[in-house]
């Protein structure tokens, strides 16, 4: 029985080697963090939304992935946009903080997006750029266990031993189209593919695709409004998408579920309160692999949209993105 356990806790501790080893090494040149708020986050992917909605927008997120799994990511990010009264005001800005910890991994992204908007059709058409500087970090623990058979850190030529950190430069580009009831984006994350020189090795990022939609669909109920979304991303490697559906009751309360396909089944519900602060909250439900070591995933959301001409945030916007 003893033996038994023992077997166990050396089968989890590689397992969570494995995974540290991967998301370091490999998971540079993998995937963006991924938030089951995407909706809210889409600034972060694609410059082109900056002060579209004609209104200063900030949102900030948490979420805890595969909670249970030592070393699972943890992401944090900030991100406020605004219109500019430059350029007869066909124009925005924004600003994106983003901390994401995966093991030993620990990056802060910070950059800042610029968007000019064209008016095209029923709606506006943002064409963005994006900054900024990647900081990669390591912070290296390996748990290795004893015998000849288990090769140290240090005799491995690309598993690093020490504390490393590295500055690089990061851009982006991206279109956004937004009307009454729909909206649709089209964007490139690392664009330039900054390269991390690290001691043992020089990883990099590679380009992240992303094609975002959603429509507002009004119900019989002049109450209820069902807004179906999706959004597909891909390294040029790996092709993966979320759909979404949310109920949303009298612009205040919503709710609803959402699908990252071969990854995780996510609920969702939100609130309004007063003078326009949004509260969300997500789990996922891991569907992978990954949900025999871990409770799954948790998301909070807080967002507030307010325009200046009013003084505070009104019932009805122009971006549907925002519930």
């Amino acid at each position: 029985m003893r033996s038994k356990t023992k077997g166990h806790r050396m089968k989890k501790i590689s397992g969570i080697i494995l995974f540290l080893y991967i998301s370091v090494f490999q998971g540079y040149s993998q995937q963006d963090p991924l938030m089951s708020h995407y909706t809210f986050n889409t600034l972060t992917y694609n410059p082109g939304v900056a002060g579209i909605s004609g209104m200063i927008c900030a949102t900030a997120i948490n979420r805890q992935q595969w909670v249970g799994f030592d070393g699972a990511p943890t992401t944090t990010l900030f991100n406020v946009n605004t219109p500019l009264p430059i350029f007869k005001g066909n124009n925005g800005a924004g600003l994106i903080i983003e901390s994401d910890n995966v093991g030993f991994d620990k990056d802060i992204n910070l950059s800042a997006a610029y968007s000019y908007h064209l008016s095209v059709g029923t709606g506006k058409l943002g064409i963005g750029v994006n900054l900024g500087m990647l900081n990669k970090k390591l912070e290296p623990e390996w748990k290795i266990p004893s015998g000849d058979v288990h090769t140290p850190a240090s005799g491995d030529p690309l598993i690093p031993e020490n504390k490393e950190s590295y500055v690089a430069f990061d851009a982006g580009l991206g279109l956004y189209y937004n009307a009454d009831n729909y909206y649709a984006g089209l964007s490139v994350t690392h664009i330039n593919q900054p390269k991390i020189k690290f001691t043992k090795g020089t990883p990099y990022v590679s380009r992240h695709y992303y094609l975002t939609a959603g429509y507002r669909l009004q119900l019989r109920n002049p109450a209820l409004e069902l807004i179906p979304s999706g959004l597909a991303y891909s390294d040029g490697k790996v092709i993966q998408f979320t759909i979404s559906s949310i109920l949303r009751y009298n612009k205040k309360v919503w709710g609803g579920v959402s699908y990252r396909a071969g990854d995780a089944l996510i609920g969702m519900a939100g609130i309004e309160l007063y003078n326009g602060l949004r509260l969300g909250y997500a789990y996922d439900f891991t569907l992978s692999d990954m949900s025999k070591n871990s409770s799954g995933s948790h998301e909070f959301m807080v967002n507030y949209c307010f325009d200046l001409n009013l003084g505070k945030s009104p019932m009805k916007y122009k971006s549907i993105r925002f519930l």
